[in-house]
């Protein structure tokens, strides 16, 4: 077995990287180290697969392009029998770097090119070990009130919300997003007749849509000026990375279809799996539409809040192609007649 080498432990979390490039492998053990933490490398994917399915790791730094697996493949081993690892890919060089298509479909929470200062990759690491601890959190109250359903559910909320205000906590111009996006939603399905099953979902769904957010560094998710594609990226992993902190725990599985897939499209053309139409769950097609109207309608450091009038303009345009054209119409019809209930809810969450 080609194992590389192990540090001695100075830091809570396991955490792995496999490269075939055993100088790659040099420079992340001296840079992560400095940074307090622990690795354990290796260069055979197999030999890495094998140590994965006896031992907990944390986290994974797995590349991309290896023999006699990639990075793909190996991801697919490994979600066999571990669907908890948090896993960041790394890629050699921009031309080298897998389509963005194969990685909305790998089961993921971000990537990062490799780069000489490691600054970017870093950040990822920190900001997915911020994830890794939620994770755990939840994993924890599953096991010790597993029998205790209410308790349960009150302590699953309790952490989540933190876990919310955290996230917000980070940009002032999202404080009370979650709660309209939340809100909104419940008004557009109450609009639609929707069972109170369906608007508890919508309820709960919105108010956590972004904990993924608190996987992506604090350098690109406040960042002023417009985003670069690698950064673009980034973001566009919060759902997945959201969808990872919840776990397998129970009493969200509803909610799950709101965190992965309130960036759908109904032309198809959004993420992280790219559905189309009525393929995309409807309380995450509620949502989308939530979620958007609130970022219009919000003040941001680049812009000021959109008006009303431009919204319904934008809304107009975008129906049946962003938006699903019926919940589109919902949604314009009340703002249109019943703006009044918009503004109660944005005058209570300012």
């Amino acid at each position: 077995m080609r194992k590389y080498m192990q540090e001695t432990i100075s830091s809570p979390y396991k955490i792995m990287a496999v490269d075939d490039d055993n100088g790659i492998l040099d420079s992340l053990k001296v840079v992560l180290k400095r940074s307090g933490y622990d690795l354990v490398c290796y260069t055979n994917p197999l030999d890495a697969i094998e140590t994965l399915k006896k031992e907990h790791f944390d986290l994974l730094l797995l590349d991309f392009i290896m023999d006699p697996l990639h990075g793909d493949q190996v991801v697919s081993e490994i979600r066999a029998f571990d669907k908890n690892l948090y896993i960041l890919l790394l890629t050699g060089h921009k031309d080298l770097a897998p389509p963005l298509q194969t990685l909305k479909q790998l089961d993921i929470q971000g990537y990062c090119e490799k780069s000489n200062n490691f600054d970017q990759l870093l950040l990822l690491i920190e900001s997915g070990l911020k994830s890794v601890d939620q994770m755990h959190i939840i994993s924890k109250i599953n096991e010790e009130l597993k029998d205790k359903n209410e308790e349960l559910e009150k302590a699953y909320l309790d952490t989540i919300e933190i876990l919310r205000y955290t996230v917000e906590a980070k940009d002032p111009y999202t404080k009370g997003h979650s709660d309209r996006v939340s809100e909104y939603s419940i008004l557009i399905g109450t609009k639609m007749g929707l069972d109170e099953s369906t608007l508890h979902i919508l309820k709960i769904g919105g108010l956590f849509h972004d904990i993924g957010k608190i996987g992506i560094p604090d350098s690109i998710l406040l960042k002023d000026s417009k985003l670069n594609d690698e950064e673009y990226s980034q973001i566009k992993n919060h759902p997945s990375i959201g969808v990872h902190i919840l776990g397998d725990a129970q009493i969200f599985k509803d909610i799950i279809p709101v965190v992965l897939h309130h960036h759908e499209r109904y032309d198809g053309r959004g993420y992280p799996k790219g559905l189309k139409g009525e393929d995309i769950p409807l309380v995450a097609r509620i949502a989308a539409v939530a979620d958007t109207f609130d970022a219009m309608t919000s003040k941001r450091t680049y812009r000021d809040a959109l008006s009303l009038e431009v919204v319904i303009s934008e809304i107009e345009k975008c129906s049946g192609t962003q938006f699903d054209p019926e919940i589109a119409s919902v949604f314009l019809d009340i703002l249109k007649n019943d703006y009044k209930e918009i503004k109660e809810i944005q005058q209570k969450y300012k």
